[in-house]
């Protein structure tokens, strides 16, 4: 008898994506913040209170499936709009569709993907149908609503802002592919779990994405008998990357990022954008790096360069805007700054030196003169009595007080001559001479 061979599957018809798609909440992957017990999309979904509102979120979420899946919970007739291929003709035909099912006591959900294509004008042509109630609206869109869906439209609606799916959630998902009937249960499919993350880590948060390469992964797969076997070979082909060896749960996470940080340290460019490109090139999450490198800016350069810190964040946002793989260039600008700036610790020292103190010395009362008084009460028992305002003298300097009395003289900051951090220091040592003067004059 002919065994069927895996491509006759009439399933396979259909994307892998849609098939897998949830039907109800609890098949719904990611969106914890909002779906999760106790959450206020959660509880207006299950106490049948949805009003209008925006979905706001990267490609892949689930905008439109979890629109169908409040529909479906609230038992109201979903209409499925593009703002791509409508215009306002589209828009006032199904409004009136929605206006006599209100008369007749139905419901309809309007779900409009890609809202913000729409113009003011057919924006506008919702307005009265959403305030008397004829449709629940529900947009979806890649875009800051703030910027644009007119005010008057995004002030009746409430804004949920979806995320990217975690890694650890897309792996999730797609284990459940192989094993659903809907997707490739039934079939012996063996794929270790490292090319389950691996594919996680390439679709960046979009299970679309994820479940679209999974399923060109398999349909390639060698086929021996039932059993389809998912190679590392197969994998690189269809996502193009190498499978290099990492693990971003374990050591060899560890390992890199710290011969990245220790090669910046050690002004080494060339080595430092050897591990950055073995961490990107392996999916790590630019993101991830991107924080690092924030902290390594104050940890390690710190007031010897302090644009440093200004160009990490830069380096952050722009991984945020545009992600990979265009971001890898942002990374690589930030990391050659960081190994070629003048390295100074001494903002990390102040840091644990001032910790230490504060962990022994936990109710050492804040100075009288540096207190605020808002009320007569506190004014009456010396707060902010003998407060000097700073501005107001010549010098913008003054020999008050702010540590408590039993870490007078306690020096946490101590500029080296590094860089920038060289005028710091002398700032410093200046300031130094100048109370030491006062306090001599007093006495």
């Amino acid at each position: 008898m002919r065994q069927q061979s895996l491509f006759e599957n009439r399933n396979l018809s259909v994307p892998l994506a849609s098939r897998l798609r949830p039907e109800t909440l609890e098949e719904f992957a990611g969106q914890r913040h909002l779906l999760g017990d106790g959450k206020v999309l959660r509880q207006l979904i299950d106490q049948d209170q949805v009003s209008s509102m925006i979905f706001w979120g990267p490609p892949g979420v689930g905008k439109t499936t979890l629109a169908r899946i409040i529909a479906r919970r609230t038992r109201a007739e979903f209409i499925d709009f593009s703002a791509v291929t409508s215009g306002i003709k589209e828009i006032r035909e199904v409004m009136n569709r929605a206006e006599q099912g209100r008369l007749m006591g139905e419901r309809t959900i309007l779900f409009v993907d890609e809202i913000h294509r729409f113009n003011k004008a057919q924006q506008d042509a919702f307005l009265p149908y959403v305030e008397k109630g004829s449709i629940i609206l529900i947009g979806a869109t890649t875009e800051n609503p703030s910027f644009e869906i007119n005010s008057a439209l995004l002030s009746r609606c409430k804004v949920f802002v979806l995320q990217a799916l975690s890694a650890q959630e897309l792996t999730e998902l797609l284990r459940r592919a192989l094993t659903d009937p809907r997707g490739f249960g039934g079939m012996e499919i063996l794929c270790a779990d490292e090319m389950l993350e691996m594919i996680a880590a390439f679709a960046d948060g979009d299970a679309r994405v994820a479940l679209s390469t999974l399923e060109m992964v398999v349909l390639n797969g060698e086929r021996e008998g039932t059993v389809t076997r998912v190679t590392p070979e197969v994998l690189e082909q269809c996502i193009s990357k190498k499978s290099l060896l990492y693990d971003k749960n374990g050591e060899e996470h560890y390992n890199l990022i710290s011969a990245l940080h220790k090669s910046m340290r050690n002004s080494d460019a060339d080595a430092a954008v050897y591990w950055l490109a073995r961490m990107l090139e392996a999916g790590e999450d630019p993101l991830y790096v991107a924080r690092r490198l924030v902290r390594f800016a104050s940890e390690d350069v710190g007031m010897a360069d302090s644009r440093a810190l200004e160009i990490t964040v830069a380096a952050y946002q722009a991984c945020h805007f545009i992600g990979m793989p265009e971001c890898s260039v942002h990374l690589t600008h930030a990391v050659v700054y960081l190994s070629l700036a003048p390295k100074s610790n001494a903002l990390y020292m102040a840091y644990e030196s001032a910790k230490k103190d504060a962990a022994k010395m936990l109710a050492e009362p804040v100075p009288l003169q540096i207190r605020n008084a808002p009320t007569r009460l506190m004014k009456e028992l010396g707060y902010g009595k003998g407060y000097q305002y700073a501005h107001d003298f010549e010098e913008k300097l003054t020999d008050m007080q702010c540590l408590p009395d039993s870490l007078q003289g306690r020096r946490y900051y101590r500029p080296t001559g590094e860089g920038s951090e060289a005028r710091v220091k002398d700032r410093m040592e200046q300031i130094v001479r100048w109370k030491a003067e006062k306090k001599r004059e007093k006495t």
